[in-house]
């Protein structure tokens, strides 16, 4: 139980089938920056892909040294307490999808090692989440690796969201919409998600954000109408940078922190990278 709530973890802080990406993509490449504050504050940022695969959980020196050397880690945000968030508070989807829908959504459960019962009383926006995304090995994707490395070095661990505020832009989709997105997922075959992961996988580890960017627009936007598209990429993306500058800058104020968000709030005229430069910040790219 404690294994598969690890996974739900990993999968929430997705917020996308896959991995969500600004398409007004920034000119500056990177996944790692240093960021010096107006009052000489050394701080990092870093961008994650939200998977135990260990091609991007082998973590190098630099990231290492980074973690040491702050007051405190922050992410996008901490497990919640309760695990009915999960959940819908009423509403079964074996009322609401087709019989051969229902197949398909067993056979993923069974799948990722999850209950029968407990995948139809889940929200479907999640369900969605967890069925596009490759089968976890461990519950240790980056970001929950990255907590526990700071946890070991005796940091400050906070969150940038709180359960509440992480949870509700999703669960602010109607329910047409949360199963638009679930039959959107249900329609992929295994060999297309893994060919769309191993893509962005690799433009991943190349640090391209542009290429992540395209390939996002491509793959979750080809997915879904145009209007609910828009809709989420408004959502988890524009209007949650707005917040995110915001508090990491006032935590940054009197402490050094190590910031690990999804690697999509980088970049783009709206992402956290400009956001922080707007704000009198210098960075760095960190290869």
């Amino acid at each position: 139980m404690i294994l598969q709530f690890k996974r739900l973890l990993s999968a929430f802080l997705t917020f996308g089938f896959l991995a969500l990406a600004n398409t007004n993509a920034c000119a500056e490449q990177g996944l790692f920056w240093k960021v010096e504050s107006p009052t000489g504050k050394t701080n990092y940022l870093f961008g994650t892909m939200h998977t135990d695969d260990n091609r991007v959980t082998n973590f190098s020196p630099a990231v290492d040294n980074a973690l040491a050397s702050v007051d405190e880690f922050m992410m996008e945000t901490l497990a919640p307490n309760d695990r009915s968030v999960f959940m819908m508070p009423d509403g079964d989807l074996k009322n609401m999808l087709t019989e051969s829908e229902l197949d398909k959504v067993y056979a993923l459960a069974e799948f990722h090692v999850m209950h029968r019962d407990a995948a139809t009383h889940m929200k479907p926006w999640l369900l969605a989440v967890v069925f596009d995304s490759p089968k976890p090995l461990t519950p240790f994707a980056q970001d929950n690796l990255l907590m526990t490395k700071s946890e070991d070095l005796g940091k400050e661990v906070i969150g940038i969201e709180d359960t509440k505020e992480h949870f509700g832009v999703m669960d602010s989709f109607s329910r047409d919409e949360q199963l638009t997105m679930l039959r959107a997922v249900l329609k992929r075959s295994p060999e297309q998600k893994e060919r769309d992961f191993e893509s962005l996988m690799a433009a991943y580890l190349a640090g391209d954000s542009n290429k992540v960017a395209a390939l996002d627009e491509k793959i979750t936007g080809g997915m879904l109408p145009p209007a609910l598209w828009a809709k989420m990429r408004s959502k988890l993306l524009d209007e949650r940078n707005v917040v995110m500058a915001q508090r990491i800058t006032e935590e940054a104020k009197n402490k050094s922190v190590f910031v690990a968000v999804g690697a999509s709030h980088l970049a783009g005229k709206g992402g956290l990278i400009a956001r922080l430069k707007d704000a009198g910040y210098k960075l760095s790219p960190i290869n």
